[in-house]
């Protein structure tokens, strides 16, 4: 085990931002989580994600700071007053589909937010730096399975561009500043505290509410889903090590049909949900699948969790934590 760590999570009152804050002190790292709480869902749910940090061993090194990435005063406060060893920069807005309305807001968060941290961390200690990245980087691609070798430089909507542009720009830090930059392309995370706008919540609030949810392609579509737990182990370690500037992929490397994945869920409900057939979107993909030997080589990433057994945790969570509120 490492030596224990100051760690900056940003986006940690979020899915897997949550998770990771929690991974982190629980084998003794001393944790500040920045986010800003902002409404693409309902905030009710992230100080739930923080109330279960503040449950968690090792919660009494936890500190929470409400701000803003894009805030670069706040941001060099943070720097200036606590020396980090690794920056965990989890916060983003997320979603393919919703970054198509609203491209500003998604560059500015994404790209103009990572260049606010990463020029602190080059003035501050150069602490290792970790940035969540995403599989929709890879656009419309041929090379399957995904492969980090692949040019990826045809991403379908502003938020994999904007994500991938922060990925060049943590390439222009580390040539120039020696910053230590890891970028870790997530393919579809789900879990525990998921959010309300993935298909695995959707899906058992439909069932719960009777709420419509599109079922995109008729379901035809392969997802590498992963569960947040095998993700987290992933971010974790990438926190302990030194790679200088590496793009990993973090993924389960089994893509399952996306009926398949909906049907496990409707089984364990034991309830249909209303599903309505939609086209697949421009910015949409009909397959994914990680290739995951370089992280299992830099990393020692070995994902542990079959699909199986992650829908059935992410059901017990929702049966608990939202169907029983």
């Amino acid at each position: 085990m490492s030596p224990a760590k100051t760690v900056l999570v940003t986006g940690a009152a979020g899915f897997i931002g949550s998770h990771s804050a929690a991974a982190l002190l629980r084998r003794g790292d001393t944790v500040v989580g920045l986010d800003n709480l902002n409404d693409y869902y309902d905030p009710v749910r992230k100080r739930a994600n923080l109330a279960e940090i503040e449950a968690s061993p090792g919660s009494n090194r936890f500190r929470f700071v409400h701000g803003d990435i894009r805030d670069r005063r706040l941001v060099e406060e943070l720097f200036s007053g606590t020396r980090f060893d690794a920056i965990v920069h989890l916060a983003a807005m997320a979603g393919v589909r919703a970054s198509i309305d609203d491209p500003w807001l998604y560059s500015d968060v994404n790209l103009t937010g990572t260049l606010n941290l990463l020029d602190a961390t080059a003035r501050h200690g150069k602490p290792n730096f970790v940035f969540a990245s995403t599989s929709s980087a890879y656009g419309n691609t041929k090379v399957i399975p995904f492969v980090e070798s692949d040019t990826a430089d045809r991403p379908l909507a502003p938020y994999p561009a904007s994500k991938r542009a922060a990925e060049l720009m943590g390439h222009s830090y580390h040539h120039i500043q020696g910053v230590d930059f890891t970028a870790l392309r997530f393919f579809t995370v789900y879990g525990p505290r998921g959010r309300p706008d993935m298909m695995a919540f959707k899906v058992l609030e439909s069932i719960r509410v009777g709420r419509e949810v599109p079922l995109y392609n008729n379901g035809q579509m392969h997802r590498d889903w992963t569960f947040v737990d095998d993700i987290v182990a992933g971010v974790v370690a990438a926190a302990d090590v030194r790679l200088g500037y590496e793009i990993v992929n973090l993924g389960r490397g089994e893509p399952v049909l996306l009926a398949d994945f909906v049907q496990a869920i409707e089984e364990l409900a034991g309830k249909k949900a209303r599903l309505v057939p939609a086209p697949m979107m421009d910015a949409d993909v009909a397959f994914t699948r990680a290739d995951v030997t370089k992280a299992n080589r830099l990393l020692g990433y070995s994902p542990r969790i079959s699909v199986g057994d992650g829908v059935r945790a992410f059901y017990e969570w929702y049966q608990s934590a939202i169907a029983a509120k």
